[in-house]
């Protein structure tokens, strides 16, 4: 990807260790019924942060995102979010403190338009009165939306029903957004876009978790990198550290070449 935004975005934060810290896993594990998915898992986001959080199929990176967000409990460990313990804190109550969450898949109403979409969501968040200028501020950040507004949410593109469902979350802009396999389906065009807007999110101060598979763009946009391995942190640090660990999280067909520090490029 030969974003500027990217770029920007990725050069416009000072060092992430002299940051502040903003979310703080600490050895958190989780399990699904009998099935432990999570063993200890600890790592820091800092303020104004991207954070990749990378992975195979099954490593757990999904699980991590939803337990921070608080829709999966904790069985042991902490977490701790803009200095409070939200450790078995309802879903609700984490998102009031600023942190927003755009879960795997579409996330709209497939038989509902792109604004009845987001009237609902903002409407429930925000309240009436608040609709319309989350509206304007919703097309301002995503136009294609405007575009496509009297479309059903069923009928859009992969990519634009992604990026409806990002508009759905960023009503109030958060403190930190956790974003997952937000590029999962989506052709490559498609998803360098939807990437270049979390960019632009991020220049204007939102810290980012980045959930990924394929893992090319996220390297690209993170400063900091989190790898998981059934369940287990194999790797935390700066991305141009990552070096030769590339070669395990980097897929065949990703669409990118590893630079010198590891990190992709455009092919």
């Amino acid at each position: 990807m030969s974003s500027e935004l990217i770029e920007q975005a990725a050069s416009g934060v000072g060092a992430a260790a002299v940051a502040p810290v903003l979310l703080d896993v600490d050895s958190v594990e989780a399990s699904y019924g009998p099935y432990r998915a999570l063993f200890g898992v600890s790592f820091k986001v800092f303020e104004g942060s991207a954070t990749a959080l990378l992975g195979s199929n099954g490593a757990g990176k999904s699980t991590v995102s939803r337990v921070v967000s608080g829709l999966v409990p904790v069985t042991s460990g902490r977490i701790t979010f803009g200095g409070q313990d939200v450790t078995g804190m309802p879903a609700w109550k984490i998102a009031r403190l600023g942190l927003a969450h755009a879960p795997e898949g579409r996330s709209v109403f497939g038989s509902l338009t792109v604004l009845e979409n987001l009237r609902l969501a903002f409407r429930r968040s925000l309240g009436k009165d608040a609709v319309a200028a989350a509206l304007d501020a919703a097309f301002s950040e995503f136009p294609r939306l405007r575009e496509r507004q009297s479309q059903l949410g069923g009928t859009l593109s992969g990519g634009e029903q992604r990026m409806l469902a990002l508009a759905k979350v960023l009503a109030v802009p958060p403190r930190l957004l956790i974003v997952d396999e937000l590029s999962l389906g989506l052709a490559p065009k498609i998803a360098d876009e939807v990437f270049e807007r979390l960019a632009a999110i991020r220049s204007r101060g939102t810290s980012l978790l980045v959930v990924e598979q394929h893992v090319g763009r996220a390297l690209e946009l993170a400063d900091t990198v989190v790898l998981l391995a059934k369940g287990l942190v194999s790797y935390e640090g700066p991305v141009s550290e990552l070096g030769d660990l590339a070669h395990q999280v980097l897929p065949a067909g990703d669409g990118r070449q590893r630079g010198r520090n590891g990190t992709a490029s455009d092919a």
